[in-house]
């Protein structure tokens, strides 16, 4: 799939504006025409283009002052000279006031392609540099595959295989834990857009008051500490995927921005009235009803049934417990190689203890379970007693009489917090939910920590 941009074409010549517009609209990008540097300036007022292709020689504003003029709007605007033959220096010229290149008349269809895709290229590229150092702590855990077995999970992995051929909104449903995010990564690697960016949006770590700079990004100046423009992650995500995570916590505000942006596939940043088109599928994920927080208006109506095209509900760990053994024994073997401790797996009465348990957390818990028993094992084989020295879970053979969930999950969330020293982020983490959920649920246990 190839991604569209918007090009904004800036001739005199009917024919020569129309001919650049036919061969540009049959690779699939959106484009506007200009007879004037004064009609493309009005329009760069209220758009913003990924590539404008700009005549030197017209009535009026000559190429170079129309040029000269964009750089001061938008210093990062990609502009090509269109030039006459013999007028190399006049080319140059133009370089040196900012433009990527020239293409010199008469030229075919093909040279046109081929410099276009060059300079959208090159834009991509910059774009996915800023990407990729925004990703690199997310690539640091281990696979990425989809480790089941379970009917449950069956069915799920069969409607990511037939919703990732299409380009439809996705809602993914589930506990914290049961792997949205992975499922989320997965339908963008399968799709047609694999070859762009999957850019993911923690609603939950975001800050309210940066939410909107860091969804559409915002111009140097919009606020205090905006010390450069910066793009934001719909643009980032430009021919790729935007995964929302934990889509329910984004303000009534922001989400009427949201909306407007996924129906027009328009944005505006922070600070500026000027539009910007972005091409992105977007995969939103929550642990919440969005239809009972619809209903107690924190979430819109539209936006929800926007977003809600194709639902994919992700199983608890507890009602797929016989994947426990796979995705332990496969865990193991991930945090063995990078602890650099040869362990060859887990003991009979261990596995069945962790097969007992009923997994809040669900499988990131259990990630971030066997990452602390491979660190404090002292054999080559886990025991029940590693799960009681590590302060993971107590073997049901050490419990008295039966246990309510809770207060099941009131004494684990206890044994981690202390094996942290009360440090309530690693606690999350290895928990496998949010610090938002766990001072929840501190505070429903009435539960205290070192430092509080």
């Amino acid at each position: 799939m190839e991604a569209k941009y918007s090009i904004l074409i800036v001739d005199d010549d009917p024919f020569m504006r129309d001919a650049c517009k036919q061969t540009l609209t049959k690779r699939g990008h959106s484009v506007t025409l200009a007879k004037s540097g004064r009609k493309a300036l009005k329009l760069l007022e209220e758009w913003a283009f990924d590539l404008i292709l700009l005549d030197f020689k017209m009535p009026g504003e000559d190429g170079l002052f129309v040029l000269a003029r964009i750089k001061d709007m938008d210093p990062e605007a990609s502009v090509v000279m269109i030039t006459g033959h013999g007028t190399i220096e006049t080319a140059v010229q133009a370089i040196k006031l900012g433009a990527f290149d020239f293409i010199a008349k008469p030229f075919t269809p093909d040279e046109l392609l081929r410099l276009v895709d060059r300079v959208l290229k090159n834009r991509r590229l910059t774009i996915e540099n800023i990407y990729l150092r925004q990703t690199l702590e997310q690539e640091r855990r281990g696979s990425k595959e989809i480790i089941s077995k379970s009917p449950a999970m069956a069915k799920v992995k069969e409607m990511i295989a037939m919703v990732a051929t299409t380009d439809s909104t996705v809602m993914l449903q589930g506990e914290s834990g049961t792997g949205k995010g992975l499922v989320a990564r997965k339908i963008h690697e399968l799709s047609a857009r694999r070859n762009y960016p999957f850019i993911p949006v923690d609603c939950g770590s975001l800050v309210k008051t940066l939410f909107e700079s860091q969804l559409f990004g915002h111009v140097k100046g919009a606020f205090t500490g905006a010390t450069s423009t910066r793009a934001g992650q719909f643009e980032l995500a430009h021919g790729g995927t935007l995964f929302f995570d934990e889509i329910s916590n984004i303000g009534l505000e922001v989400q009427a921005k949201l909306l407007r942006a996924v129906e027009e596939k328009c944005i505006s940043k922070v600070g500026d009235h000027k539009v910007v088109k972005v091409d992105v599928r977007l995969i939103s994920a929550t642990n919440r009803d969005l239809q009972e927080a619809v209903a107690r208006g924190v979430f819109r109506e539209d936006l929800f049934y926007r977003l809600n095209v194709v639902s994919i509900h992700l199983p608890p760990l507890r009602e797929r417990k016989e994947e426990i053994p796979l995705l332990a024994n496969h865990f193991v073997k991930v945090f063995s190689q990078k602890q650099g401790k040869r362990i060859d797996g887990i003991s009979k009465d261990a596995m069945k203890a962790l097969m007992e348990y009923n997994w809040p957390g669900n499988v990131r818990e259990l990630e971030n379970t066997i990452e602390r028993l491979i660190v404090f094992a002292r054999g080559r084989t886990i025991t029940p007693e590693d799960l009681i020295y590590s302060n993971t879970i107590v073997p049901r053979t050490e419990i008295s009489e039966p246990m309510r969930l809770d207060e099941v999950e009131q004494q684990h969330i206890m044994r981690v917090l202390s094996s942290v020293g009360g440090n309530k982020t690693r606690a999350a983490e290895l928990l496998g939910i949010d610090r938002k959920t766990l001072r929840a649920k501190l505070k429903k246990y009435e539960i205290s920590s070192p430092g509080d």
